[in-house]
């Protein structure tokens, strides 16, 4: 289960900077999962919720924003958003796209008392 990994990079992250910012706590993290990230969201909150103990984030709300799969056709280029994972443009029906947003986590923001 590589949540927990995840999870203590994220921590450090949320500490670092803290740090830099001169604050005392973290009081709101908020995320973003891309259903592709091989991220599972429940087990990375509840690994959240586990190691935040004894940290500037002990009391924080973490809010996981789950992102869809962008496509760009490179063919029409026309940008999508997939419903299900079928890497077709669904304007022309083209195989020849590129993924533009969904399989990664990022950190999209941090409130800090």
């Amino acid at each position: 289960m590589h949540e927990y990994s995840i999870v203590q990079s994220l921590l450090d992250l949320c500490e670092e900077n803290a740090q830099k910012n001169s604050a005392q706590k973290v009081t709101k993290v908020v995320v973003k999962i891309g259903v592709m990230s091989g991220v599972e969201p429940e087990l990375l909150k509840t690994a959240f919720d586990t190691f935040k103990e004894k940290t500037l984030c002990q009391n924080a709300e973490f809010i996981v924003n789950i992102q869809p799969i962008v496509i760009r056709c490179n063919s029409c280029l026309n940008e999508a958003v997939l419903k299900e994972i079928e890497y077709c443009c669904p304007k022309c029906q083209s195989g020849d796209v590129a993924v533009i947003d969904g399989e990664e986590m990022y950190l999209m923001q941090l409130e800090l008392e």
